[in-house]
């Protein structure tokens, strides 16, 4: 739940996931909750900048500090706690899995997937400005366009 009461990220995703929970109930109540849900999903797109679908599905504790030009397809899946920062791009149909930060202007084009969402050793990081077009395994490091693999 939100904090405070100008805190955009999150009333942008908490009306996005009251509004999965709602869908498909057929109660009168809960199809005007619904319709509520669209409007304030609407809202906060607009004040924090960013597109991202009703339907995405996204995995708990994502974490987005300045929403900003956020632009993510609806068939995207995020995995649980993921940190994804302003004017980043998730292009086609990505799969992000446990804990993947992506830094700060980085486009994502896939159909890819970032990490492998099986185990829980995931721990990817995404460079800014960072080009991702192929798969990442687990605990890696990618920067660069296109991105690769930083040395160790």
């Amino acid at each position: 739940m939100p904090r405070q009461f100008w805190d955009p990220s999150r009333k942008l995703l908490s009306a996005i996931r009251t509004y999965q929970s709602l869908r498909g109930k057929t109660n009168l109540y809960y199809k005007l909750r619904t319709k509520l849900c669209v409007l304030q999903h609407k809202f906060w797109s607009v004040v924090c900048a960013a597109e991202i679908d009703l339907i995405c599905n996204i995995g708990g504790g994502l974490l987005m500090p300045h929403t900003n030009g956020i632009v993510i397809h609806p068939k995207a899946i995020i995995g649980v706690n993921c940190l994804i920062f302003h004017q980043v791009t998730l292009a086609g149909i990505v799969k992000l899995g446990f804990h993947v930060d992506i830094g700060a202007g980085a486009i994502i084009i896939g159909p890819l997937s970032i990490g492998d969402n099986v185990n829980v050793g995931d721990n990817v990081n995404v460079g800014a400005n960072a080009v991702v077009i192929s798969d990442i395994p687990d605990n890696d490091t990618q920067v660069g366009i296109p991105a690769r693999t930083t040395k160790r």
